[in-house]
């Protein structure tokens, strides 16, 4: 069977998965109900398998619908890209970036980097996707993303062995958390990991790729943080040590905006740190968008870190 010579008909059958109905499939698509049909019957017989579940509602894919589906993403996904590049280079499109980042970059100083994009490059159509580190990396891998704002660490060698053209933006130092009050606070110095050693944890589950981290890190101090409470929300994970539950280390940017009733303390000696960076595709032609956009953010980072080092000499 031979599958490059189907490419709008995958499309169809990806947004039937997507949209339940042939007829949610047809208003996406711009066509009528019937040529959906068509083209999934077209499909049908050039792979000789059922790809629909016939009457049930919303519509469901047979296995081999899912499979072929899954794959045909990534090239429906390619081919979208191919054309909006081409149409960037003849100028008969406006430029278009779809950013992704992790949750933490988009509260923090993304925004502001945001904001300085669209005032000067209004014609650029901006998306942005929030969505954690394990979801961003295939989403960048399958064309859905043309930039992506990611992180690394040796904890987390699924990152660093993708194939990405990466920029560095800034390295995220971790910071403790402890309840207000807490001995360790009430002393007013940055404190290590060893100092938190005895403590309850409060902390992210296995999969955490943020606590993953941290007990990298705690491990090499030479001990295994003893968790008793398990988010992945950093707000949460503030709101239990405000109530005296345990004590946490968190990303920085995570705490930039701290919960009253916690003290945030540096960490002195072995600290974990997030590398933050700029991640594309690798792709010899770099969109004049992506490009702009990670100017703008090295220039919002840089300029931020110039203004809290002024506070701090003030």
């Amino acid at each position: 069977m031979e599958l490059i010579s189907h490419v709008r008909r995958l499309q169809v059958l990806d947004s039937i998965a997507a949209c339940g109905s042939f007829s949610g499939a047809a208003d996406a698509l711009q066509m009528t109900q019937s040529a959906v049909s068509q083209h999934v019957a077209t499909l049908e017989r050039a792979m000789d398998l059922p790809l629909i579940e016939r009457g049930t509602r919303p519509v469901q894919l047979t296995d081999a619908g899912f499979a072929l589906v899954r794959h045909a993403r990534a090239l429906i996904a390619r081919i979208g890209n191919a054309e909006q590049e081409l149409g960037e280079i003849t100028g008969r499109r406006h430029g278009r970036l779809r950013l992704g980042s992790f949750p933490t970059a988009l509260a923090t100083f993304v925004p502001a980097a945001l904001a300085r994009f669209q005032r000067q490059h209004a014609d650029v159509s901006l998306t942005v996707i929030d969505d954690h580190l394990q979801r961003l990396l295939p989403r960048l891998d399958d064309g859905e993303l043309d930039l992506a704002i990611v992180y690394d660490h040796p904890a987390l060698p699924e990152v660093s062995s993708r194939h990405h053209d990466r920029v560095h933006l800034l390295d995220d130092a971790f910071q403790a958390v402890l309840p207000r009050g807490h001995r360790l606070a009430r002393s007013g110095h940055d404190v290590s990991l060893t100092d938190l050693a005895d403590q309850t944890w409060v902390g992210g589950g296995p999969a955490s790729a943020w606590f993953r981290i941290v007990r990298h890190t705690c491990r090499a101090a030479g001990f295994d943080p003893r968790v008793a409470l398990t988010t992945d929300d950093n707000v949460a994970v503030q709101a239990f040590a405000a109530a005296g539950l345990g004590v946490a280390v968190i990303p920085g940017l995570a705490i930039a905006h701290a919960l009253p009733h916690v003290e945030v303390r540096p960490i002195r000696g072995l600290a974990p740190v997030r590398r933050i960076w700029a991640a594309r595709p690798r792709d010899p032609f770099c969109p004049a968008a992506a490009r702009a956009m990670i100017d703008t953010l090295q220039l919002t980072v840089t300029s931020g870190a110039a203004a809290r080092g002024q506070e701090r000499q003030g």
